[in-house]
């Protein structure tokens, strides 16, 4: 599971919902690997999380993120554990970690699942085709290996909250395990428009946005409804706005209670990040644009003329 400086990020503790439930109807406790120091926050958060026991390898070697040395670590607890599933959430990091896991037990691995059938043998079914589609896969090896799509579930606390053990451990390690490792880690940009994947509102902004110069209406309405602004694969193409505002397949999987497309297509690589929303209102002017059709609500219409309307209403409002 991955973690941050506030604990553990919303996309494990989504995966740790999942695994709770999955532990539940199969009778198995829900166990965490927890590469990166054990924080009180961390082990107060598996605790809510109903984590029995977190399982956190001790060598200095694994301090620097290397997919294989990771993987070897959790190997290593599913080995002495007997653990039947071995899961984590399906980002770059997760998958990553868990292709190795799978190809050191030989096993298949599932990716971005969005549910799991019991008893076994596991029937995954996971997202396909950049989340248009579905497939069932069937998880009839020893070890089942899966990835937990971004916003499969909603992370809930456990009913019974427990007193999370930690058991240090050292991982076998080899040089091999290390020859892959991230070298350096720079700060990125502060977001002007804060973090996509945990803002409950996301104003979404496409090539009908102009130019550069033409987001100055969609950051005034995303601060306004105190959201983020998010934006498509287009238009960090195109260098008007950077890529960790982007909403899709190859950017963020966003899942707010409201997001507002102005200007965006809705081209397949977006809809992949953004179906999970709650509610979706379009802005366009093409009544046939994907992102229209598949929307909950639609404005046809300019959106550098509905925009500003919006926000002068808002302002109204909030006197």
């Amino acid at each position: 599971m991955e973690t941050d400086a506030d604990g553990v990020v919303q996309t494990s503790a989504e995966a740790l919902t999942f695994a709770r439930d999955l532990g539940t109807r199969s009778g198995e406790p829900v166990q965490a690997v927890v590469v990166d120091e054990v924080t009180d926050a961390v082990r107060a958060q598996l605790g809510e999380q109903g984590v029995a026991v977190a399982h956190h390898p001790v060598d200095e070697r694994l301090t620097s993120y290397a997919a294989a040395a990771w993987s070897a670590a959790v190997v290593d607890v599913v080995e002495s554990s007997a653990a039947t599933v071995v899961l984590a959430s399906g980002t770059p990091r997760g998958n990553e970690v868990l292709a190795h896991v799978a190809a050191r037990l030989d096993v298949a691995m599932a990716a971005n699942v969005v549910q799991v059938d019991t008893p076994k043998p596991l029937v995954a079914t996971r997202q396909v085709v950049g989340g248009s589609a579905q497939e069932e896969m069937r998880l009839d090896d020893r070890v089942a290996v899966l990835s937990v799509a971004g916003h499969a579930c909603d992370p809930v606390a456990a009913a019974t909250p427990v007193e999370t053990e930690v058991q240090t451990y050292a991982p076998k390690l080899s040089d091999r395990d290390l020859v892959a490792k991230v070298a350096r880690v720079e700060a990125k940009a502060k977001s002007d428009t804060g973090a996509l994947t945990s803002a409950r509102v996301v104003v979404g902004a496409g090539r009908g946005a102009g130019s550069a110069d033409g987001f100055g209406d969609l950051i005034e309405l995303s601060e306004l409804l105190h959201g983020a602004l998010g934006v498509s694969r287009v238009v960090t193409s195109l260098g008007w706005r950077p890529h960790h505002e982007q909403v899709g397949q190859t950017g963020s999987r966003i899942a707010p209670d409201v997001y507002i497309a102005c200007g965006i297509s809705g081209a397949i690589q977006h809809w992949a990040g953004c179906q999970s929303a709650k509610t979706i209102l379009a802005v366009n002017t093409d009544a046939e644009a994907p992102m229209v059709t598949k929307a909950h609500y639609a404005v046809i219409g300019d959106l550098h003329e509905i925009v500003p309307a919006i926000n002068e209403e808002l302002r109204k409002r909030k006197g």
